[in-house]
């Protein structure tokens, strides 16, 4: 079976685990709590089964990197962490050393699968149309073909073992606030024209006759007949003048009028009734240690 890294077969797998990466969690014995090394990679068949994780063994074995089946490991997100399931240092230490430069082929993972055996894995035939080189009397380890090996045959160390991978999930409901732009009115700016009737003033002169009659100083006194002179029809001639308003029209630019649109951002509160599951433990007298 050909065997690919994680991020080799899908290098966004990160998205499917809501950008958890199991790469660097620690991993710790079950029970003891004791950190034995960190995950440095993981292993998925052509299907994108996990099948192996990847463990370097810094706080055991110094340098050197072993497979750990994932049907051995719990992975507990809320802690970063990852439990072996019976993985003992003796095992640890008798488990073939992982070289990314060497092919994993069916005998390498035949050691592997080898130290993780346990006789009481196998209490009944794995299938029970499997052939009978995968049928093993009670209490020993089945041997398997190389033909005819798949990982479904040992659920113990590829399965999920649903003991140690319990899950309750828990949901609660969210507002999802969004918003949607919608028109409200419109408004028509336009032009028109009123009359009105407008008034000037316009200052105007006209001339006009006045015509005194003055008594002279010399009144009464005698002239002689030479400066006398008597004349019939002479006449004294005025030319009469007067202004008159001369008015016209004229436009001007009075204003200008700019329209434009300004946007006022302002909080609107919504309520609304959401629901949450809690979880409710009934355990009786016996302990439990939530994490």
């Amino acid at each position: 079976m050909v065997l690919y890294k994680l991020e080799d077969f899908e290098p966004n797998y990160r998205d499917a685990f809501e950008g958890h990466d199991i790469s660097g969690l620690g991993v710790y014995t079950q029970g003891t709590d004791e950190k034995i090394g960190t995950v440095s990679d993981v292993l998925v068949d052509e299907e994108g089964h996990f099948r192996y994780l990847v463990v370097d063994l810094g706080f055991w074995i110094f340098g050197k990197k072993v497979l750990l089946p994932i049907g051995r490991a719990r992975i507990d997100y809320n802690v970063d962490r990852v439990y072996t399931i019976g993985l003992t240092r003796e095992q640890a230490e008798d488990l073939p050393e992982f070289n990314e430069r060497q092919a994993l082929d069916y005998d390498y993972e035949e050691r592997v699968r080898g130290v993780y055996r346990r006789p009481t894995d196998y209490t009944a035939p794995v299938d029970a149309s499997a052939p009978l080189d995968s049928v093993a009397p009670l209490g020993t380890t089945p041997t398997y073909a190389r033909d005819n090996y798949s990982y479904e045959r040992e659920p113990s160390l590829f399965g999920l073992n649903e003991q140690d991978h319990q899950t309750l999930r828990l949901y609660e409901e969210r507002l999802i606030a969004s918003k949607h732009r919608q028109k409200t009115g419109e408004v028509s700016i336009g032009k028109r024209v009123e009359t009105e009737t407008a008034r000037v003033a316009v200052p105007v002169e006209r001339e006009r006759v006045v015509i005194e009659r003055v008594t002279p100083a010399d009144a009464g006194t005698a002239v002689s007949g030479r400066d006398a002179d008597f004349r019939e029809g002479e006449v004294a001639r005025l030319e009469i003048h007067e202004e008159t308003p001369d008015v016209r029209k004229e436009a001007f630019l009075r204003e200008e009028v700019r329209v434009r649109k300004v946007v006022d951002q302002d909080t609107v509160e919504t309520q609304e009734t959401v629901r949450r599951e809690e979880l409710d433990v009934n355990s009786g007298n016996l302990p439990i240690e939530e994490r």
